[in-house]
């Protein structure tokens, strides 16, 4: 049993909002220009997390160590950015998620992997800068998840304990950055996982099917 806690922090992509659809668009729009077949959307959700190397290493087979990585990155990033909010949404279920929060004064903010440049237009397209108590990305920090400093640097803004925190996310580095920072965790099985991922095996507090599960411990 989660103890109570006075602060809920998400992971963006694949916790709070479902971006796989806009990741896959620039994918698949990018494998188009470059004479490629487009993959399935089945085939790219799971890896929607990884970011710009997972996703080219699945588009095009290659690694970061690549001679045309770079430029396939920028141009990736480019179209991502284009379409940033075409079809990203709040995952079902977590509005009434944040709407609920707000009334038990509960503080929420968002810790992501996701760099500032594509983490703030997306929290604006979809009116939650306002509303987010604090938003840490990738670059905000020296390090990045799972380093525990971006959950520290958010536990500053928001004026909370770690210890008084609850973090959410879909990946097992986001499970690994709360234990790091001395929070509760909680894995989301309703975000981006693969047959490769085992969050039984992560060590978080609790494991949830939907958003509207977190409404148990408000």
């Amino acid at each position: 049993m989660i103890q109570p806690f006075s602060a809920i922090l998400f992971d963006l992509d694949g916790t709070l909002v479902d971006t796989a659809p806009d990741l896959a668009f620039a994918l698949n729009t990018l494998l188009q220009e470059q004479g490629l077949e487009t993959l399935p959307y089945a085939d790219i959700r799971p890896v929607a997390s990884h970011g710009s190397a997972g996703l080219l290493g699945l588009g095009f087979g290659i690694s970061t160590q690549h001679q045309d990585y770079a430029s396939l990155q920028q141009r990736f990033l480019q179209l991502y950015q284009d379409n940033i909010a075409r079809e990203t949404t709040l995952f079902e279920g977590m509005e009434e998620v944040i709407e609920k929060l707000g009334q038990a004064n509960i503080t929420w903010g968002v810790v992501t992997n996701k760099p500032e440049f594509l983490t703030e237009p997306l929290m604006d397209a979809l009116g939650l800068t306002e509303r987010a108590a604090c938003i840490v990305s990738a670059d905000t920090t020296p390090f990045s998840k799972p380093h525990p400093a971006p959950m520290l640097h958010a536990c500053k803004l928001i004026q909370h304990q770690p210890e008084q925190c609850l973090y959410i996310g879909d990946a097992e580095r986001d499970i690994e950055a709360g234990k790091n920072a001395n929070m509760k965790t909680v894995a989301a099985l309703y975000g981006y996982l693969g047959e490769q991922d085992h969050p039984e095996n992560w060590q978080a507090d609790a494991i949830i099917n939907h958003p509207s599960d977190i409404l148990k411990w408000i």
